[in-house]
C-alpha cells in the first residue's frame, strides 16, 4: 500500500537522481518537457513519467502552451521538507558540539605529550 502523506511523497521524488536532477534544471527557471529530457539518456515518455512523480509529489506543475508543456519547480513541498529536518537540528548541533570539545581536548593532550621536557642539569 502507498503512502498519500505529503512528505512521505516527497521523500519517494526525491529519492530518484533523476527526478533530483530534473529539479536542479528547473530550480534555474520554467523548461519545455523537450528541455528537460536533452541532457538524459533517456526517451521523452520516460522523462514524462519522471515528471508525474515529481507532480504527484507536488514538486513540479506543468501548464500547456499550445503543443508545448512547460514545467517550473513548486517550493512548497521543499519547504516541507526543510521544515521537517529542522525538528532534527538540535540532535545534530548537539553531536557536533561534542564532537568538537571532544576534538579540542584531544589536540591539547597531544600537545602536552609532544612539548620540549626541559633538560636535567
Amino acid at each position: 500500500m502507498a503512502s498519500t502523506d505529503p512528505l512521505s511523497l516527497t521523500f519517494a521524488a526525491l529519492a530518484d537522481p533523476t527526478r533530483r536532477a530534473i529539479l536542479a534544471r528547473l530550480a534555474g527557471g520554467e523548461c519545455s518537457v523537450t528541455e528537460l529530457a536533452e541532457p538524459f539518456d533517456m526517451s521523452l515518455p520516460a522523462v514524462s513519467k519522471h515528471l508525474r512523480v515529481l507532480e504527484r509529489a507536488g514538486l513540479v506543475s506543468r501548464r500547456a502552451d499550445a503543443q508545448w508543456r512547460h514545467c517550473s519547480i513548486e517550493a512548497g513541498p521543499i519547504r516541507d521538507v526543510v521544515d521537517w529536518a529542522a525538528h532534527y537540528q538540535h540532535l545534530w548541533q548537539g553531536r557536533l558540539n561534542r564532537l568538537d570539545t571532544y576534538l579540542q581536548r584531544l589536540q591539547a593532550t597531544k600537545e602536552k605529550s609532544h612539548a620540549r621536557k626541559p633538560r636535567r642539569q
